[in-house]
C-alpha cells in the first residue's frame, strides 16, 4: 500500500503521522509526506533553509518515509494563494505517486495554512472523479497537536476520531526521533507539543480502542473494495 500526507509545515508530519508512518513503512508499506511549505520562510527561530532540509530529510529516515515532496508556498499565508494552485500542486503528487490513502490536516484547526491545506486535499481527492487515474481508498483527517486541539467549536465540527493506528512504544519513539529532528518545535510540558503531552496523547488514543499507544484519525471518506 502506498500512503501519502499532505501537511502544510516541516513537522506537521511527524506530529500527526510519524508513529503510523514508522508502523507502515516497517511493515513494508511506502510513505509519502508532501509538505506544502517547505521553506517556513515566516517561522520564528527557523534554521537557514539547507538546514531546515536536512531536518526534515533526518526525521522521513526516522519515521521510515520516502524523501519529502516539499511545496513552495509561504508559510501563515496560504489564505493568499488561490485554492486552484494549491489543488492542483497536489493533484501532481497524487497522480505521481498513487496512493491508496490520503491523510492531511482537519479542516478546523486553528491554523489557518492548515486549513487550506484540508480544503485543496479535499479537492484533489476527488481526482480520480475527473481524470482516468487510480481512485485512493481513503481519504483522512489528522490530528496535529497545538492546532487541531486549540480549535473553538465550531458547529460541532471540532476532530472526532474514528480510525486507530496501534503504534506502540516502538512507534512513540520514532515519531518522537523524528520530533527532535526539528529546531524549535518540541517544547516543555504542559505546552502539547511536550513529551509528557505527545505521550499522553497517544496513551489516551490507544485506551479509547485497547490498544498500546495509538495515533488517531477521522474519516473523511473509506471505500471498501470486495
Amino acid at each position: 500500500m502506498i500512503f501519502l500526507t499532505v501537511t502544510a509545515h516541516p513537522d506537521d508530519e511527524a506530529l500527526g503521522f510519524g508513529g503510523s508512518s514508522y508502523i507502515l513503512s516497517q511493515a513494508g508499506h511506502k510513505v509519502y509526506n508532501l509538505i506544502l511549505s517547505g521553506d517556513v520562510d515566516a517561522r520564528r527561530h527557523r534554521p537557514d533553509v539547507d538546514e531546515l532540509k536536512a531536518h526534515t530529510a533526518q526525521a522521513q529516515k526516522y519515521m521510515g518515509a520516502e524523501a519529502p515532496i516539499l511545496g513552495p508556498f509561504p508559510n501563515i499565508k496560504f489564505n493568499t494563494i488561490p485554492h486552484l494552485e494549491l489543488v492542483q500542486f497536489i493533484e501532481k503528487v497524487i497522480e505521481e505517486i498513487e496512493p491508496d490513502f490520503v491523510f492531511t490536516h482537519h479542516p478546523y484547526d486553528l491554523n489557518n495554512d492548515h486549513y487550506h491545506t484540508s480544503k485543496a486535499c479535499q479537492a484533489a481527492a476527488r481526482l480520480y472523479q475527473r481524470k482516468p487515474v487510480k481512485p485512493i481508498q481513503g481519504l483522512y483527517f489528522m490530528e496535529i497537536p497545538s492546532s487541531t486541539d486549540w480549535a473553538f467549536p465550531v458547529d460541532g465540527q471540532n476532530f472526532r476520531p474514528d480510525t486507530f493506528i496501534e503504534i506502540g512504544e516502538e512507534g512513540l519513539r520514532a515519531k518522537m526521533k523524528a520530533l527532535y529532528s526539528y529546531e524549535g518545535v518540541m517544547r516543555d510540558y504542559p505546552h502539547p507539543r511536550s513529551d509528557e503531552a505527545i505521550r499522553a496523547l497517544a496513551l489516551t488514543r490507544g485506551a479509547q480502542v485497547g490498544k498500546n499507544l495509538c495515533e488517531a484519525f477521522q474519516t473523511a471518506m473509506h471505500i471498501i473494495n470486495p
